[in-house]
């Protein structure tokens, strides 16, 4: 696929991985018009079916699947990060760095979102052509898509052309996505101070 094309699948992605809104749904038309243009495969038809299910349905349907797979499940949270750093000390470096480096691009997101948030991170690769991020959190997304194939969301369909576009995992990949899926992101541990049990300090 070309970068101009892949530029799409992003831009695609990104707004349908948003919290789903009237302005999204008034743009679906658009969105299917630039998905036909791309190459027959797995993106455009996972894309163009997501956009078909979003047209189908109501809006407050849309809002509360959305709420119920994203935000109230860690298995299918949409920031990045979290997978690797978890909710550690190291996760806030992990962002500081990742601003920066939007910002050495020359883009700024005045979005309230922090910067690993995936519609984010899919809107750098639009504006940019830039899907090293992407491919540096592709263990994140596939945890995602498992996340997703678990709970039986049509959201999977997004993640599938998503990854289709990336390169596939290698056996360590799979190992560790499978380690990760298994065990969760890593705890903060440092600093931690036991409960006192009584008697003298």
């Amino acid at each position: 696929m070309k970068a101009a094309q892949l530029r799409v699948v992003d831009q695609a992605a990104s707004l349908l991985l948003d919290y789903p809104t009237p302005a999204l749904v008034a743009r679906l038309p658009v969105l299917a018009g630039a998905l036909a243009e791309l190459p027959a495969g797995t993106a455009r038809s996972d894309l163009t079916g997501f956009v078909e299910h979003v047209g189908s349905r109501p809006l407050p349907e849309l809002a509360r699947h959305y709420v119920e797979t994203f935000d109230l499940r860690r298995k299918s949270c949409l920031y990045l990060t979290y997978y690797a750093d978890g909710d550690t000390r190291r996760r806030g470096v992990t962002l500081v760095r990742l601003k920066q480096y939007y910002r050495r691009a020359g883009v700024e997101f005045a979005a309230a979102d922090l910067p690993d948030f995936l519609p984010v991170v899919l809107e750098f690769g639009a504006a940019t052509g830039d899907r090293s991020l992407l491919g540096r959190h592709v263990l994140g997304l596939q945890l995602i898509r498992l996340g997703l194939v678990e709970a039986g969301s049509p959201y999977r369909a997004v993640l599938d052309a998503l990854l289709s576009t990336l390169p596939g995992p290698t056996a360590d990949d799979r190992e560790a996505v499978l380690a990760l899926a298994r065990n969760g992101p890593p705890q903060e541990e440092v600093g931690l101070e036991p409960f006192p049990t009584g008697g003298a300090p």
